[in-house]
């Protein structure tokens, strides 16, 4: 469980990090896109622990 938790910390840190600064984008904009990325990536690693739990 603690390996979850910071595989989620580590997602959210990444998409914050590379997060492209090129459009001009407002900050509530910029906000909702690292969301929605943390999100599909939150949504891929826990699809990814699942399917190790089934091996």
């Amino acid at each position: 469980m603690k390996k979850l938790a910071y595989t989620f910390v580590l997602l959210f840190a990444a998409s914050i990090i590379f997060t492209g600064c090129r459009e001009n984008k407002s900050t509530g904009e910029k906000v909702e896109d690292a969301v929605e990325e943390t999100a599909d990536d939150v949504e891929d690693a826990v699809e990814d622990v699942e399917d190790e739990l089934e091996k």
